[in-house]
């Protein structure tokens, strides 16, 4: 029993990390019609800014500055790099983004090296909160928490504040929201940024869970994609929900078969697809 417990656990945290990625994923693909392959390298150079950062603002300091560090230097390449992509074949921004995931590892390498770096958290976060229950450590706990406050910031952010409401409208009809005055180029960007901050945010947790390299961003990257497949294209609910979905049940297969821990997501998605094609919670006509 406390073997399951244990797996899931670590699949409900798993889980929170590709449900982050994939809230930004999906907030960026809703609004913009861009496929984001450099998700996961916005990921790692949270991460990696964390770890720059942190001896000189503590570890719970970096946690607050680097993903805003990282949103920042995502405006800066929505709007020199992707923007002019804009209203052109989407192939375009996806080999952008594609090549951009290449840079941000291969650049990742070369300013922090191809081995891992140790990444420190407070002892007191690090130690089991109960002896029988080892696995219940602290800064898992804290990672737990810290994600659903994260994602409840955000859907009150899209539910109630203006910004929020007209992403949600140019999600439906950018060119409505474009007639009515508010300012497009400013919108997708601010958009952009906040899907890299939820990315960075991503970077700077797991590092402390999964050890940071490269290809840190990479290993969460395909399930992110998965997760918003499985829980419906245009829903940021569904978003969330198929990322602890996927994540949970990697963690029940690691107890039966181990082997198949990686390949349940993708079995899962095409279980999805095939009984009700735009996802758990998708809109219809988001799949054409």
């Amino acid at each position: 029993m406390q073997l399951i417990l244990f797996d899931v656990f670590n699949g409900l945290i798993t889980g929170a990390f590709y449900a982050l990625m994939a809230l930004g994923l999906s907030l960026i693909l809703n609004l913009s019609g861009v496929i984001n392959f450099a998700h996961g390298g916005f990921l790692a150079l949270g991460a990696y800014l964390s770890y720059t950062i942190m001896p000189y603002t503590g570890f719970f300091g970096a946690l607050l500055v680097a993903p805003v560090l990282t949103a920042m230097f995502g405006l800066v390449i929505e709007r020199f790099l992707i923007r002019p992509l804009y209203g052109r074949d989407p192939l375009y921004s996806l080999l952008l983004t594609f090549g951009l995931a290449y840079i941000f590892e291969d650049g990742s390498r070369y300013i922090w090296g191809a081995q891992s770096v140790p990444y420190q958290v407070p002892a007191y976060l690090s130690s089991p909160l109960s002896t029988e229950f080892f696995f219940l450590t602290g800064y898992r706990v804290f990672m737990v928490v810290l994600v659903a406050l994260a994602v409840g910031a955000l859907f009150y952010v899209l539910t109630y504040t203006r910004l929020g409401m007209r992403i949600r409208a140019g999600t439906r009809d950018l060119e409505t929201v474009s007639t009515l005055g508010v300012n497009v180029r400013i919108l997708r960007n601010l958009n952009f940024g906040l899907g890299i901050y939820m990315a960075g945010l991503a970077g700077a947790l797991a590092a402390g869970l999964l050890g940071l390299q490269p290809t840190i961003g990479t290993s969460l990257l395909m399930p992110s994609f998965v997760a918003i497949i499985v829980g419906g294209l245009g829903s940021l609910p569904g978003t969330l929900l198929g990322g602890l979905l996927i994540g949970v049940a990697s963690g029940l297969t690691t107890v039966i078969l181990p082997s198949a821990s990686e390949a349940i997501m993708y079995v899962m998605m095409g279980l999805v697809l095939l009984i009700r094609p735009r996802g758990l919670m998708g809109e219809e006509g988001r799949v054409h």
